[in-house]
């Protein structure tokens, strides 16, 4: 069955936010403690998207992918986070874990990428948790590379590093 991508409207927020939680404990469970990972429930994050989308739907874009009418998975880009006018932030690839290496998040990426060349972007920019190597791996496949650059940033109680990884458009 095909995948098919469609920005996003704000009745597919709450199923959002429960896929991006499933996404988190499926991808971070490896190197993240469960307690982490327990919180936001699904309905907090998808409570999340609702208020982010309320202040970033001008700014930013959300695609989501479908198979056979069921959410698989989303993106979200926007502005840098730097403030760079001339780079794009590709804020989140997220799939549902039993659509993992089947071409989502392929599609979701080509499709984001061209959306930042659309918008007059010259670069894209994105975290990624460094513990995360199958991201990593699926970034850097894409032609991300990193940049050296790092941050910690909390996921539930743990502290998280991050790599910046970037790319030309």
């Amino acid at each position: 069955m095909t995948v098919t991508l469609r920005p996003a409207t704000g009745d597919d927020l709450m199923a959002v936010g429960a896929l991006h939680q499933r996404s988190r404990v499926a991808a971070y469970s490896a190197f993240l403690p469960v307690e982490a990972l327990a919180d936001p429930t699904p309905e907090a994050m998808g409570r999340y998207w609702v208020e982010r989308w309320g202040w970033e739907q001008c700014t930013h874009r959300m695609t989501v992918a479908e198979r056979a009418g069921a959410l698989v998975g989303f993106s979200h880009l926007g502005p840098d986070d730097e403030d760079d006018p001339a780079t794009g932030l590709l804020n989140a690839i997220h799939l549902d874990p039993r659509e993992q290496g089947r071409g989502v998040g392929r599609a979701l990426m080509v499709d984001a990428l061209d959306a930042m060349r659309a918008r007059g972007w010259r670069r894209a920019v994105l975290w990624v948790l460094r513990g995360n190597a199958h991201a990593r791996s699926f970034y850097e496949r894409g032609g991300w590379t990193s940049t050296g650059i790092e941050r910690e940033e909390h996921i539930g109680t743990a502290l998280t590093p991050q790599l910046r990884y970037t790319r030309p458009l």
